[in-house]
């Protein structure tokens, strides 16, 4: 079994606390010295030291302040950021509702000339057709128990699409035949975004490949992951959104996902799938 996803981002936090001990040290200051100088107790600086508490950005900056680093400050506060958006809680991002963040992947989105995807529950959001992602969405914004902007955060998901028929991007793209099987709204809506499955498989830009339930696995089913380009996954948990950027786990999830697409089905074996599951809502 791999390491839990979130993973990387205590990595980075850590060593991040290990660049401020590094300060502290280098200014030859103790624990309870620093706490002085920031104005908060020796335990905060302690937490933050140990990477048990993660530091904010003010913190940083005082810290720097503290050992003489101002100079250093805009580098940490930056490195805290990223490792903050690597593990970020769904209900985090879609506190005030989802349309925002359907918006703010749109430049990832139209900077990635590749884009593999793997998904093992609902059919890829690049591919949802309006009904389909309205009705995710809800469903999404009722669990999670956050604002229900499902009509607005639709039309945004579908507005990012334009990717798929613009801009010279090329889609890898995979999902098992639970996803065709699983209703999301009515028959009628899953009708609709079955038969554009159909219509997105004859772009020349597009390979979509259905995993079959009788395919030998050599991979067990995974999280749904997105590949940009090779330099950044993106892995949908059920409580929070994974981003990995270092090397050695992006070559992981290209690993499985090369495994994964040598189990799909193509062409006419993957147009078979998708109308006996259109069949099936009848």
């Amino acid at each position: 079994m791999s390491a839990s996803p979130s993973t990387s981002a205590q990595a980075a936090r850590e060593a991040i606390a290990a660049r401020l001990g590094s300060l502290r040290k280098d200014a030859e200051l103790t624990g309870h010295e620093l706490a002085l100088r920031c104005g908060w107790s020796p335990a905060k600086s302690s937490r933050i030291e140990r990477a048990k508490t993660p530091a904010s950005a003010a913190d940083i900056r005082a810290w720097c302040t503290a050992c003489g680093a101002e100079e250093q400050a805009a580098d940490l506060v930056a490195a805290n950021h990223q490792a903050d958006q690597m593990y970020v809680h769904w209900q985090k991002l879609h506190r005030h509702g989802m349309r925002r963040a359907q918006e703010e992947v749109v430049p990832l989105y139209e900077r990635t000339r590749l884009f593999r995807v793997y998904s093992s529950n609902v059919v890829p959001g690049m591919l949802q057709t309006g009904a389909y992602a309205a009705a995710l969405l809800s469903t999404i914004a009722t669990f999670q128990g956050t604002p229900d902007d499902s009509p607005e955060a639709a039309a945004s998901r579908i507005e990012r699409s334009h990717v798929l028929r613009e801009g010279g991007h090329r889609f890898a793209l995979l999902m098992e035949e639970t996803v065709l099987r699983c209703r999301i709204g009515t028959a009628d809506t899953m009708a609709g975004q079955l038969g554009y499955l159909l219509a997105v498989m004859a772009l020349p830009n597009v390979s979509l490949g259905v995993i079959p339930f009788a395919a030998q696995r050599r991979v067990w089913p995974l999280e749904s992951f997105y590949l940009f380009d090779g330099k950044r996954a993106s892995v949908e948990l059920l409580t929070a959104a994974v981003n990995v950027s270092a090397p050695s786990e992006i070559g992981i999830y290209a690993k499985a996902f090369s495994q994964l697409a040598d189990m799909a089905v193509y062409g006419s074996d993957a147009r078979a799938l998708v109308t006996e599951a259109i069949s099936s809502l009848k």
